[in-house]
């Protein structure tokens, strides 16, 4: 059924606040429940009855709100009396329409993607074949959900970008290895966020509500910061995917260098540094361990090598000194 805005719970909630709408069966699938589960917390008082439109009921954010807190609270160990006996008093111990709000803005969806439904031969057609055997990860990981003979996606956007990934091909066995290696780390990050936000705006008693001429204030606040969240972990995503991009490139570009040189990083300079050494004239000390470049030469070279003109000058000198007067005496 599509879905029309209707005002928000409270007066004070953002304009963008707006809620969907969903029918019995809508609600029990984003709530995480069952229709059975919807009508008994019906008939118990526990969740406030839905808008009639003609023979159908439709729901809304507060619904769905109300849905995960007594799940919540059945997951704690807490029975349907104790949960009915509680959300009583809440309710009778203050403004309905504040305290439902306030539910709204805490426990309401943050998406408000529709659910779809898939068979079989679709998800086939988007996976391949390898589909049945993951079918148990997918919905460990809530991507699908079993409904008779056909599954449903709460979020056919992550299912979509699933499926493009392993036309790409990505083999979804190993896309489902990263998802649920990489969930602990978002909901890490998500319970960092929600501290803060909590260290911030809940100053109250841990056993009592806000009062309820507080509670304007508190959802406001609240609907006001959920956007800014997603904007920090969209953001932080990118960066760090931006940084692991590149450093992939740079080691790639490195190692293409090395095989194109035929050398690591650090040869080049290893080479320069030894020319240089040779090329360097000797420290005082090593003059007599060095040989001469004359010495360095083969027997056979030294033997035909014509005298330097150094060494012709100095032979003549040396005749000249041996008939000079000083000798004659």
């Amino acid at each position: 059924m599509p879905k029309s805005p209707t005002p928000p719970v409270t007066e004070t909630a953002p304009e963008h606040a707006i809620d969907s709408e969903y029918t019995v069966d809508e609600l029990a699938r984003v709530a995480g429940t069952t229709v059975r589960n919807v009508r008994a917390y019906q008939d118990r008082d526990l969740l406030m009855p839905p808008d009639k439109r003609g023979r159908v009921g439709i729901y809304n954010d507060s619904h769905v709100a109300r849905l995960k807190l007594i799940n919540h609270l059945l997951a704690r160990g807490y029975t349907l009396s104790n949960i009915q006996d509680l959300i009583k008093a809440i309710d009778d111990g203050g403004d309905l329409r504040s305290i439902l709000g306030l539910e709204n803005a805490i426990g309401g969806p943050w998406s408000h993607t529709r659910p779809r439904s898939y068979s079989l031969p679709e998800l086939i057609k988007l996976f391949g074949p390898q589909v049945p055997s993951s079918l148990t990860r997918l919905a460990k990981l809530g991507l699908l959900e079993r409904q008779g003979l056909s599954f449903v996606a709460r979020n056919p956007a992550m299912l979509d970008a699933a499926a493009a990934t392993v036309r790409e091909g990505i083999p979804a066995r190993e896309l489902l290895d990263v998802l649920e290696e990489a969930r602990p780390h978002f909901d890490a990050i998500a319970s960092a966020l929600v501290a803060m936000v909590v260290r911030h705006l809940d100053r109250y008693d841990a056993g009592a509500l806000p009062p309820a001429t507080d509670m304007p204030a508190l959802v406001d606040a609240i609907w006001r910061l959920r956007p800014l969240s997603t904007v920090f972990v969209e953001n932080e995503i990118l960066r760090a995917l931006e940084e692991q991009s590149s450093a992939y490139l740079g080691g790639r570009v490195a190692t293409i260098l090395e095989q194109t040189l035929g050398r690591r990083p650090g040869a080049g300079a290893a080479a320069s540094s030894a020319s240089a050494a040779q090329d360097a004239p000797p420290e005082p000390g090593e003059a007599a361990t060095k040989s001469s470049p004359a010495e360095a030469m083969p027997k056979s070279a030294r033997a035909g090598a014509k005298p330097s003109a150094g060494k012709v000058a100095g032979k003549a000198a040396g005749k000249a000194a041996g008939r000079s007067p000083a000798r004659k005496r």
